[in-house]
């Protein structure tokens, strides 16, 4: 796979993760800063780092699977492999100001 196709698959998968949503909170979790890497490998899997705005986040699952399924659906992708990390930890900081905004934390 070259470069531009990965960067195409990069730009679907951006476009995707913006339709998930934390059930608990009206933002999605690309601009509440919840995923901390995307990569694309030559074979078509998809790694993805994320993490939860708290470690007990009862949405864990549900959140997980949207995002597997959801980018299943992209052309090119082969698997996708969401894995959770707790480092560094979340915080309101690594939201877009447009999310900060929609909470009103601005």
């Amino acid at each position: 796979m070259d470069e531009n196709t990965k960067l195409q698959i990069e730009e679907k998968i951006v476009m995707l993760l913006k339709t998930v949503y934390d059930p608990e909170i009206p933002v999605d979790i690309y601009s509440l800063g919840l995923i901390y890497g995307i990569d694309v490998e030559d074979n078509g899997n998809v790694k993805i780092d994320m993490t939860l705005t708290a470690p007990s986040c009862p949405a864990s699952d549900f959140l997980m699977e949207d995002i597997r399924t959801k980018l299943e659906s992209i052309d090119g992708v082969k698997s996708v492999e969401v894995r959770l990390v707790f480092e560094p930890e979340w915080n309101q900081d690594m939201m877009t100001e447009e999310a900060k905004l929609e909470l009103g934390l601005l």
